[in-house]
């Protein structure tokens, strides 16, 4: 499986053709932006137009969205995947998308004999370019090892997690604790303010100890004191994931007062921090935003 295509060339697919290229994949692409096509064609890939031209040249295709609305039109729409996707074709969704649609277009390409796997991905632009990126999967275990060249390429650890929208939800969940970290950790430093303790020293302490997390251990020294908040991921973003989250949770009618209120505090924040902002931004819900000089 040498041939792959690309749908969605922003940060985290441009990233992706990039590692695949250099690893000696034949890669295309396939975005929605000329000038990004223009972008991707000056660093060697081609690409096409629309992204369904992709199915007659490719083994796998993966898809690389801003949400699961996207990601339908790009496969049930007028011109879609799923009018000139043939048999044996491995699509791969690595959007942060709704479990719930997943299932619905994995079942229409099984209908024309096409795998389906759902694996989100974390680790940012940074990690999509260094090839070392985290994935979790859903989907049948024999088009994940037939795709397995390709994903390792990509990534530097795959966890399959279960059936197809498995690795959705697991992603939901991952990115509802990140929101409700960052929410958590800024009022741990806002204590350490207080109580007159160095933010900085006062994370070294507990990176060291049981109340670290992705979020004190990465986010804080690399986006937030650093006053950086360039993780090249958005607040429209993590609001849709987290949008998500709540809406998953609502369907499987459980009441978790912490998800309830982290998810209420992220919605409220579309009043006070712009949709193009830094996600990490939402620090400033507790911290003000001063939080570029919280250290």
């Amino acid at each position: 499986m040498k041939r792959v295509g690309i749908v969605g060339l922003g940060n985290m697919g441009r990233g992706m053709a990039l590692t695949l290229l250099r690893g000696g994949f034949r890669v295309m692409g396939a975005d929605a932006s000329a000038e990004t096509r223009t972008r991707l064609e000056a660093e060697g890939i081609p690409t096409v137009v629309p992204p369904a031209a992709l199915c007659g040249e490719v083994e796998i295709i993966i898809l690389s969205l801003p949400n699961a609305e996207i990601v339908e039109a790009v496969i049930a729409g007028p011109g879609g995947l799923l009018e000139t996707a043939r048999p044996g074709l491995i699509v791969v969704d690595t959007t942060t998308s709704d479990p719930a649609v997943t299932r619905r277009l994995a079942a229409r390409f099984a209908e024309r004999g096409v795998a389906m796997i759902d694996a989100p991905v974390s680790g940012g632009p940074k990690a999509a370019h260094a090839g070392t990126m985290t994935m979790v999967m859903g989907g049948e275990a024999e088009a994940i090892a037939r795709a397995e060249p390709v994903l390792a390429a990509m990534t530097g650890t795959r966890v399959h997690v279960g059936d197809i929208g498995a690795g959705h939800v697991a992603k939901l969940i991952n990115n509802l604790l990140c929101a409700a970290h960052l929410l958590t950790g800024a009022e741990a430093v806002r204590i350490a303010q207080a109580a007159g303790v160095d933010p900085a020293r006062m994370l070294e302490g507990l990176n060291a100890g049981s109340g670290r997390s992705g979020v004190t251990q990465v986010n804080f020294p690399t986006w937030i004191l650093s006053g950086a908040f360039n993780s090249g991921f958005t607040m429209q973003l993590m609001r849709k994931d987290v949008r998500l989250a709540a809406k998953l949770v609502a369907e499987l009618g459980l009441d978790l007062p912490m998800a309830s209120e982290a998810a209420g505090l992220w919605a409220g924040s579309a009043s006070s921090i712009a949709d193009g902002e830094d996600f990490n931004r939402i620090v400033e819900l507790v911290l003000g935003p001063q939080s570029e000089s919280v250290s």
